[in-house]
């Protein structure tokens, strides 16, 4: 069960090197060369990006042979199991794909932050008290009227977490621990704001809202 809050591209706005010299080799959906970019389409022949995994929301790292495209982008769509809709970072998910450039013979590699949003997710159902981190409460995620209250929260504490194992991987590294103590208090703040509120009775209206700063579920 997928409980994430926040998504790749979401990481992307806070973090872009995640997806560059810090990606986690064990965390790589799909890499190889040979794409080909044109605009916002992007596709590579032999590739079968569904069975890898890959969805709207990813990020996918291009690098052009020849050096005018070099960085990391949003997935928009799979269009096929060959084919994808990238975007140069939009402002908001509304917005139309942002060409990124052209190129025939493309480097790329898709990497995911997947298991660590989806530990957060299920740890902050836990400090709500709702299921499935309280499996007690009547209340779940299904309940949730608007989830995206929880994605900055999130962001903040995935980005924290891959900075804790950066630090561990490079021997305790100064500077990772002090990102990873910074986005944590940037959670706990933000976790602290929130205003969850959740519909008991399935008609679409919030019955009731849970605090994030009291952690109790309040009558509105």
């Amino acid at each position: 069960m997928m409980l994430a809050f926040s998504t790749d591209s979401d990481i992307l706005r806070n973090e872009a090197v995640f997806f560059g010299d810090l990606h986690f080799p064990w965390q790589v959906l799909c890499e190889g060369s040979g794409g080909v970019l044109s605009g916002s389409s992007f596709s590579v022949s032999g590739e079968d990006f569904v069975s890898a995994g890959v969805g709207a929301g990813g990020v996918i790292y291009l690098e052009s042979v020849e050096g005018s495209i070099e960085g990391a982008y949003e997935i928009v769509s799979v269009d096929s199991a060959t084919s994808l809709t990238v975007s140069v970072l939009r402002s908001d998910g509304a917005d139309s794909p942002v060409g990124i450039g052209s190129g025939s013979d493309v480097v790329y590699r898709v990497c995911t932050f997947g298991p660590q949003a989806n530990e957060v997710g299920y740890e902050l159902t836990q400090y709500f008290g709702i299921a499935p981190g309280n499996p007690n409460s009547v209340f779940d995620v299904e309940d949730i009227v608007d989830a995206s209250v929880l994605r900055q929260a999130s962001v903040y504490a995935v980005v924290s977490r891959v900075y804790v194992t950066l630090a561990g991987r490079a021997g305790g590294d100064e500077g990772f621990w002090k990102k990873s103590v910074y986005y944590q208090r940037l959670f706990e703040k933000a976790r602290e704001r929130c205003r969850l509120s959740v519909d008991a009775g399935g008609d679409g209206i919030s019955d009731r809202t849970n605090l994030g700063g009291s952690v109790r579920l309040v009558r509105d």
